[in-house]
């Protein structure tokens, strides 16, 4: 990739950033700097008042991610270098997670390993009908460690284990049909389902988005007690948001809302 073809592509538009891994001639396989460039993205996004929504993809037509480059990957660095260096795929799915901002996959293609990992990081998961989604590490003597989370977020954990045992490729039918998805659509009408959705959850206040979002992530592994007790205090924050009385007014007015993000 030239100096003059970024790795990463970002683009800033009606409250959505898109992040595109621009490596197709690698099926847009992760390298380090990727990671380290998309990590460095998603957080200052945290921050950032112009955007709402986040939107990640592939370029090009044939792979959404293909995973880590492993060629690209090796390194004479110590294996002390490396373990840390590794550990940025997971600290990308912390920030995914921890953004505080819609987050949505854009899947077109391949789908693998890594790759599957940050898409289903990702808080909605659209598709392709073209897409193949798999964790084939086992077929080189590896293992989807980190993985193993979004994973069995997205998935009955069994469903999950088989298809890290075997390596077993999976298509868009199936991979919705086990719960990995959010929608799949015709390849030709990607691009205008991500939009609609993507501006739609920009649409949104933020601020009642972001307390929202935040509490579901918050309380997915607690049990139900303990969940609730999180819940009930959050509802009375919640109510006393500027949006949410900005929603209401709005509503008994009949009128369109004015967000203020406070």
């Amino acid at each position: 990739m030239s100096a003059f073809m970024p790795e990463l592509i970002t683009e800033v538009g009606g409250g959505i950033a898109s992040l595109i891994i621009n490596r197709p001639e690698k099926r847009n396989a992760l390298s380090w700097d990727v990671l380290q460039q998309m990590r460095e993205k998603v957080r200052g996004f945290r921050t950032d008042d112009s955007v709402r929504v986040i939107v990640l993809s592939g370029s090009g037509d044939k792979a959404f991610c293909a995973g880590a480059d492993l060629g690209g990957m090796r390194s004479e660095a110590s294996q002390a270098e490396l373990h840390g260096a590794r550990g940025e795929l997971a600290q990308l799915f912390n920030e995914l997670w921890s953004v505080g901002k819609p987050t949505v996959a854009k899947v077109r293609g391949f789908c693998l390993a890594g790759g599957m990992g940050v898409a289903l990081s990702c808080d909605l998961v659209l598709a392709a009908d073209d897409a193949v989604f798999g964790t084939p590490e086992i077929s080189v003597g590896l293992w989807p460690y980190m993985i193993t989370v979004p994973l069995c977020r997205s998935m009955p954990p069994k469903k999950a284990l088989e298809l890290m045992m075997t390596g077993r490729r999976i298509d868009a039918e199936e991979a919705d049909r086990i719960g990995m998805l959010t929608r799949v659509v015709p390849s030709g009408e990607l691009d205008s389902a991500v939009d609609e959705i993507a501006a739609g959850l920009a649409s949104a206040p933020p601020s009642v988005m972001q307390l929202g979002r935040d509490s579901f992530y918050d309380v997915w592994d607690m049990s139900s007690t303990e969940a609730l007790r999180l819940l009930h205090p959050m509802l009375t924050v919640g109510t006393g948001l500027e949006d949410a009385a900005e929603g209401i007014a709005a509503f008994m007015e009949k009128r369109e809302p004015n967000w203020s993000g406070r």
